[in-house]
């Protein structure tokens, strides 16, 4: 469902796949062979809510904001099922794991990966190219060519599978 929300309706490139089931709502723009997944929830009624390009934001994640504060997922970012991201800075080809929580002023530095339940606190910076893991988070070690390997392959699976389903969607 895509809901116009005090005037603002989403802005959603053409390329992107969207599940039925999930929700996109006020001052939204997602970019190109981006994909949202089932049960998803994507408020953008308080603040902006900014999603590049080839980004996939899986099942039962929901995206919000605090006031003045958008939420901003650069190009390439993994986003893992049962995410929650509030008022953060999601810097290109990071991924976020499973059931993670980042909250208000949080930033997660390009290529960074935080490893499934994580929290990282408000203004918490995660520098780039680290495994992430704990709560509250803590930097575990710097991320080696099998990691980037990893990443690239969960984001190229998600592009692929989301242009699928969305032929899938327009038969």
């Amino acid at each position: 469902m895509i809901c116009e929300y005090n005037g603002r309706l989403p802005q959603i490139d053409s390329t992107v796949y969207i599940a039925e089931d999930a929700v996109i709502t006020g001052d939204v723009t997602i970019g190109p062979y981006s994909s949202v997944w089932f049960k998803t929830v994507i408020r953008g009624d308080v603040a902006p809510v900014r999603i590049g390009e080839k980004v996939n934001i899986q099942d039962l994640s929901m995206l919000h904001q605090s006031p003045n504060q958008p939420l901003i997922i650069e190009d390439g970012v993994t986003v893992g099922h049962q995410v929650t991201l509030h008022s953060a800075h999601v810097k290109k080809d990071a991924l976020i794991g499973m059931g993670s929580l980042i909250l208000d002023g949080a930033e997660i530095g390009e290529e960074a990966f935080i490893g499934a339940g994580s929290l990282v606190p408000p203004g918490k910076v995660i520098p780039p190219r680290t495994l992430v893991f704990g709560r509250p988070a803590k930097v575990i070690r710097e991320l080696n060519e099998d990691d980037y390997k990893e990443l690239d392959r969960v984001r190229t699976t998600y592009i692929e599978k989301g242009q699928v389903y969305k032929k899938q969607q327009a038969k």
